[in-house]
């Protein structure tokens, strides 16, 4: 029953990842081009994802709601930039009932116009402000290339949506939740992050400023993970958002929006996987912990099976999983489990019991280098210190792989060079022509301006001219 490898990461790493996600049951394709399903183990990771950023949201005053999936053309029109900015992905309804709309409408590629409509009706007085709004929901945009959870026509994703009195608190709001994504997937998935503002060509449409979280994959392309967006007081003007002031005076409310989607399940997979399989950040895994039992009759059986009952009672603070399956070898549910990632294997045999104790087998460190005998005693505390310890050696892997990829290269040539491979942290004028130039030169973008600056000032890496700001250039998906 051995099934073929997976190919090598080296060889193929786009092959090697649509592979995965098919044979690890994360997802699969839908009848409808560029959409998946999301099978069950991949919908257990994204609400693990749910709950880790919730708890998050709820932290800082944020509450959830649900605003409508279709939404009138019109709305989109009133803001100039982002209907042009959106207008090529729009999925658009024309017939409703067997009769012909009055209006087309649209399957909402994101909700600003739709929540802009709502908070409208519901400011009336700056007591009504802030206004901290997010939604769990699917969008749906008609990308012409698509991969299973990188990019898709409908993807799932949270959109956060808030209105304030001022430029500095809708600022401190934009800048606070993109805090909130990079210590999501540093401290839960264990994906070092940039943090940064969008230039100005790849900023939201319709958006005063943008930012986003820049992670590094396994092949050293940029992944954008996570964007939060200072509005201004663009959509406020085109939905009328205002408020009377202490001064009673009529003023424009200040809106953010933010957002983070299923595409970070595939952050998760190219940052940590390897030629065995996913590997499982272990706060986020659907299993932290899977138990094997090992007998080859029925007194074995019954008696591994009774250990593994008593512990499983031991573990309920672990999400854990038993392989009771007959009929397969050790080795194949080993390898299964290695496939799907989960942190922590428990192999439990006749001779285990005897002794009193388990073998766990550490999924970011295969074979005989990861496998250590526990005692049942404290067995519960010591997978609690075995699974931090996972985290941080994916987290320390993953920041090193970052760093060693990413360079300063001091002209232009080497700047080429260095993005056939890896990241490049340079000098840039911040022009949109030489933004572009540099693209056609080299299919690379700018991901975002680092936040973390060294101050002063250089030269531009491509034209020369006078540059304040380092930028992160990286080919991505």
């Amino acid at each position: 029953m051995a099934e073929e490898r997976l190919p090598s990461r080296a060889d193929n790493f786009s092959e090697w990842y649509n592979q995965l996600v098919l044979r690890a049951e994360l997802a699969d394709y839908a009848p409808v081009r560029g959409c998946m399903v999301v099978r069950p183990y991949g919908w257990a990771l994204w609400e693990n994802i749910q709950a880790a950023l919730d708890r998050r949201f709820k932290a800082t005053g944020h509450v959830n709601a649900a605003f409508p999936l279709l939404v009138p053309k019109s709305f989109l029109e009133r803001e100039k930039e982002h209907i042009e900015g959106f207008s090529p992905e729009l999925a658009v309804v024309t017939i409703g009932g067997g009769e012909v709309l009055e209006e087309p409408l649209v399957i909402r590629p994101t909700s600003e116009t739709i929540v802009g409509h709502m908070y409208a009706k519901w400011i009336k007085s700056y007591r009504d402000l802030p206004v901290l709004i997010n939604q769990w929901n699917s969008v749906v945009r008609w990308e012409l290339r698509t991969k299973l959870f990188l990019r898709t026509a409908e993807f799932y994703w949270q959109e956060g949506h808030t209105a304030h009195a001022n430029a500095e608190e809708a600022e401190a709001e934009t800048r606070q939740m993109l805090d909130i994504y990079a210590d999501f997937a540093e401290n839960e998935a264990a994906v070092p992050v940039v943090r940064g503002r969008k230039s100005q060509s790849e900023k939201f449409a319709g958006a005063l400023r943008s930012y986003s979280i820049e992670a590094m994959m396994g092949d050293t392309r940029a992944l954008q993970a996570g964007t939060s967006h200072n509005l201004g007081e663009n959509f406020a003007r085109a939905f009328e958002i205002r408020y009377l002031d202490p001064n009673n005076t009529l003023q424009y409310c200040w809106t953010t929006s933010w957002g983070l989607s299923t595409r970070f399940i595939g952050a998760i997979i190219m940052v940590h996987g390897d030629d065995r399989g996913l590997i499982m950040p272990p706060r986020l895994a659907p299993y932290q912990i899977v138990m094997v039992p090992i007998y080859k009759n029925d007194a074995e059986r019954s008696a591994v099976l009774e250990t593994v009952a008593r512990l499983q009672r031991q573990l309920t603070d672990y999400r854990v999983f038993v392989d009771r399956r007959d009929g397969l070898t050790p080795g194949f549910k080993f390898h299964d489990w290695e496939l799907r990632g989960v942190p922590v294997r428990l192999e439990i045999g006749p001779k285990d019991v005897a002794q009193g104790v388990v073998t766990a087998a550490r999924r970011d460190r295969p074979g005989k280098e990861g496998k250590q005998i526990l005692p049942e005693a404290g067995l519960a505390d010591a997978l609690r210190s075995l699974l931090e310890e996972i985290h941080h050696s994916l987290l320390t892997r993953a920041r090193a792989f970052q760093q060693e990829h990413t360079h300063e290269p001091k002209d232009y040539a080497s700047f080429q060079e260095t993005l056939q491979d890896g990241w490049a942290r340079v000098w840039w004028c911040g022009e949109t022509a030489c933004e572009k130039a540099i693209q056609e030169d080299t299919h690379a973008t700018t991901r975002n301006i680092p936040l973390d600056q060294p101050g002063g000032e250089s030269k531009c890496i491509r034209c020369g001219q006078p540059a304040r700001e380092m930028t992160i250039f990286a080919r991505a998906y």
